[in-house]
């Protein structure tokens, strides 16, 4: 059964559909801090970390399962928080039809579904045909972070990065300086699995669109 979108803040939660497209952010949550976007973050681990940190920050976060999604509400509205607001849906709907454009500092994706069979690659958030979806969300010299324990898919995300126009994209070769971001990573350090990391800035001026991928997006809104 597919779940209808929510929203949630440190003020309650509601559907979606009450609420105006694109959404907005800062009347959600006032302030001047930038924002940071997190997609699929789980348990919350790291959203959760990162608004704990940045009292002065802006964080939006998206998930797709119910539990998760909950889990993260409750654990930040007991510590406190008020500086989050947390979607429940498909990251690629709301990306389509809900998020703003153009307003994140930073946008972190970690250990996303690979979707390996050829079929499910539409699902994928790094796609030529959704990659652009992800990306703008970004601001001008916003910052991607990504991290995947699937090689061959974090190869591929990294070439379709590297073949962006405006992109400046960096393999990490050590572990983020803050340590483990999320529940996988901290398991995976421990079993010395081998994780592929990216650090991607968009440069001002940069393309709206993956060449490969324009058909697609336009399909997808």
């Amino acid at each position: 059964m597919i779940q209808p979108l929510r929203i949630a803040t440190p003020e309650g939660e509601r559907g979606l559909a009450t609420t105006a497209a694109p959404l907005p952010l800062d009347a959600l949550v006032p302030g001047s801090g930038a924002w940071e976007v997190e997609i699929g973050f789980g348990k919350g681990r790291y959203l959760l970390r990162r608004c704990r940190e940045e009292p002065g920050g802006r964080f939006l976060g998206i998930e797709l399962a119910s539990e998760y999604w909950g889990m993260f509400v409750e654990r930040a509205r007991r510590h406190r928080l008020s500086n989050w607001i947390a979607l429940r849906g498909d990251a690629l709907a709301l990306l389509a039809s809900t998020v703003p454009r153009g307003f994140a500092a930073a946008v972190h994706v970690y250990f996303p579904d690979p979707w390996p069979k050829s079929r499910h690659h539409k699902r994928r958030l790094f796609d030529p045909e959704t990659v652009d979806l992800v990306l703008s969300l970004l601001a001008p010299g916003g910052r991607l972070l990504f991290a995947t324990d699937f090689l061959e898919y974090g190869a591929l995300v990294q070439e379709i990065l590297e073949s962006y126009p405006g992109l400046e994209v960096t393999r990490r070769d050590r572990p983020w300086d803050d340590g483990a971001r999320t529940n996988y990573e901290a398991k995976y350090l421990v079993e010395g699995r081998p994780i592929l990391r990216l650090e991607v800035t968009r440069t001002p001026g940069a393309a709206p669109l993956h060449p490969r991928g324009a058909r697609g997006v336009l399909a997808a809104v």
